[in-house]
């Protein structure tokens, strides 16, 4: 029995040296439209699909390969007596090889100017039913979908055929190819038709990096990005410097970088454990940043910072002198990199930040499966506020709720900020209770709480937070209001003279 492999393949990198190397082995190759061509330009004898069917093809090349002559060459066990005197009697003759892949659909999918028909052209039908056939076949065969894994194959086909193991291997990638690829266009089917939550979810991600460990050494982890990752996203970060990322500093960096898109002036957070432990904004980048440093010299320490500005040598002279895991700039200055990679192992990323694109949805774990929700992004201005007190807010104030309710949304619930000047001076994280997290941050604040104001994530059950903060010298407070005893929060706010805001709008963040 003669060999035979079958080639079709879109992406054809590779493709003429695998297949020279097919043919030295005795392999006879059938191939259709472009792949064939490919073939043929290259000197490579091959056979067209037509002339084992005897039938062309037809509808523009939407069928070629779906007939028997090509898929009981794929699925006949080749073991099995009677699947090959089935092969005989119809004049079948058995594929020893498959290599194929499909239509650029992502490729297609991220050109803008793409029509709905040139996605629907781009939706392969052939190309999976030959790969899962020959997946599921793969005690027979051998199918190759990634080009590199060329080399590897052509060494196991020169010392025999290719051993089972691997080709259950290039089988499991096979269908993990083909799921990733049916879930693209599934993906892309629900947005058109605004199901954001369909009956079944099926979501893809693609294998950025295996990481080191996990959250903590003894967890095995590695990251993976979505098929089109967002240009401002950590994805797609240019790292300059330093270690590869671990599994904290990619959660990390990732908070940094949402806390840092909602500020349109020059700003700079610093983050330790997706918590900011300080956040600064200024006229200039090293105004911000000295705000964001001195909201909390301490936690700094270890962590990371971001900013929305290009990082001069000014800048990172002041970078230099701490301790930290990882910088994320839109851009550094030369004279920037030549001071700060003097550490070797400090993270450098450069990423673009003009663009906002904003994440549709958030996927979160759960033993026996998975919630979905929208994304906490929600446009809120002081056109939505409502002042609920006697007082009403000074402009100042005005400045630092706003300040303060885009920073509060960003810290573990129970969140309380307290925030001057463009500056947090007091953050309380992941409380229990609201007036035990109100308590840490006026405990971190000191004195400089008097004359500040103060945002918490949720309406405040009890008038205690109130109280606490009027007697840290607290002028103003934004929350979501809510609760039924707002009214005793708003009483205890006109007796100290407190002006308070209530956005209809809660934070929670767990």
């Amino acid at each position: 029995m003669r060999k035979r492999a079958l080639m079709s393949v879109s992406d054809k990198t590779g493709l003429a040296p695998f297949a020279s190397e097919l043919a030295d082995l005795g392999y006879e190759i059938v191939s259709t439209g472009g792949t064939l061509r490919t073939l043929l330009d290259a000197g490579i004898p091959a056979v067209q699909v037509a002339d084992i069917t005897g039938f062309p093809e037809i509808l523009d090349g939407r069928v070629k390969t779906l007939h028997p002559y090509i898929h009981g060459g794929l699925l006949a066990k080749q073991d099995d007596e009677n699947h090959m005197a089935q092969l005989n009697e119809g004049g079948i003759e058995p594929f020893q090889l498959v290599c194929v892949n499909l239509y650029p659909f992502k490729e297609t999918l991220q050109q803008s100017e793409a029509t709905s028909d040139e996605m629907i052209e781009q939706i392969d039908i052939g190309g999976p039913a030959m790969l899962r056939a020959s997946a599921k076949n793969f005690a027979s065969l051998t199918v190759v979908v990634d080009p590199a894994d060329y080399d590897q194959v052509l060494e196991h086909l020169k010392n025999s055929p290719a051993d089972l193991e691997t080709r259950k291997r290039l089988a499991a990638k096979v269908f993990s190819h083909t799921a990733h690829y049916d879930a693209m266009i599934a993906g892309y089917f629900n947005d058109q038709i605004g199901n954001a939550f369909p009956e079944t979810l099926t979501v893809t991600y693609e294998k950025s990096s295996t990481l080191r460990y996990g959250e903590n050494p003894h967890q095995a982890a590695a990251f993976y990005q979505t098929p089109i990752a967002p240009e401002n996203s950590l994805a797609r970060a240019n790292q300059l410097n330093g270690k590869a990322l671990s599994y904290n500093n990619i959660q990390d960096a990732d908070a940094a970088l949402a806390m840092l898109r909602e500020y349109e002036v020059p700003a700079a957070v610093a983050v330790k454990h997706m918590n900011p432990c300080g956040i600064g904004c200024g006229d200039d980048l090293n105004e911000a940043f000295e705000k964001a440093y001195n909201s909390d010299p301490v936690s700094i320490f270890g962590g990371i910072v971001a900013v929305n500005r290009e990082v001069t040598a000014d800048l990172a002279d002041q970078l230099s002198k701490i301790f930290l895991e990882i910088v994320i700039a839109p851009q550094f200055t030369d004279e920037a990199l030549a001071i700060l990679t003097q550490k070797k192992n400090i993270r450098l990323l450069e990423l673009p930040m003009t663009e906002h694109e904003e994440r549709e949805h958030l996927l979160k774990s759960v033993t026996g499966g998975l919630l979905v929700q929208d994304a906490d992004q929600q446009p809120f201005s002081r056109d939505d506020a409502v002042c609920v007190t006697d007082r009403q807010p000074t402009e100042a104030e005005w400045e630092d709720l706003m300040f303060a309710w885009k920073a509060v949304k960003h810290v573990k619930s129970n969140a309380i900020v307290l925030a001057k000047d463009g500056q947090t001076i007091g953050i309380g994280a992941g409380q229990m209770n609201r007036v035990g997290a109100a308590k840490i941050a006026l405990e971190q604040a000191e004195e400089k709480a008097e004359g500040a104001v103060m945002g918490s994530d949720a309406f405040f059950p009890m008038p205690d937070t109130v109280e606490t903060a009027a007697a840290a010298g607290i002028t103003a407070i934004i929350q979501p209001g809510g609760s039924k005893r707002d009214q005793d929060s708003i009483d205890a706010c006109n007796t100290h003279d407190i002006a308070m805001i209530h956005t209809g709008m809660r934070h929670f963040k767990h």
